[in-house]
């Protein structure tokens, strides 16, 4: 099954890919992976923003991090790369957190359980899950990506 006819099953439809807010390419593909920039949170159009464990909770931030996901995959198709992928290697989830906020990785499950939902196994991937103090335009999530193509 393609990856647009897994999306349409799940009904998910992916965001316009963001543009870069600085000197930046939102993705390099080099030696069959793409290294994807860190992706921002919009639902809804609306940037997601705060920390978590101060002004946004937990569901919150997990969908934040889902949306980071769906970015994620929007930038991937915006450059005709979705059908190719062939694996997501690794996430990295940077997570704007008060203190006392210790489940980063309870946040950055959104953007993961997405990548298994439309890639099955080979969705599963390597991670890191960081608290952070701020992100750019005081973002709650932050999500970079390295993919593998087939």
């Amino acid at each position: 099954m393609s990856i647009a006819a897994r999306l349409e099953q799940l009904g998910i439809v992916l965001p316009q890919a963001a543009a870069p807010v600085a000197s930046y390419q939102p993705l390099v593909v080099h030696g069959g992976l793409v290294h994807l920039s860190g992706q921002l949170p919009f639902v809804e159009g609306e940037l997601v923003t705060g920390r978590l464990g101060a002004d946004v909770d937990l569901a919150e931030g997990q969908r934040a991090a889902r949306a980071c996901g769906l970015m994620i995959l929007a930038q991937l198709s915006a450059h005709d790369l979705l059908e190719r992928v062939a694996r997501v290697v690794k996430l990295g989830a940077f997570v704007a957190s008060a203190p006392e906020f210790h489940d980063q990785p309870k946040v950055a499950n959104g953007a993961s359980d997405l990548m298994f939902e439309v890639f099955g196994e080979q969705g599963r991937h390597a991670r890191s899950a960081v608290g952070v103090a701020v992100l750019p335009l005081n973002a709650a999530v932050e999500v970079d990506a390295i993919v593998a193509l087939g």
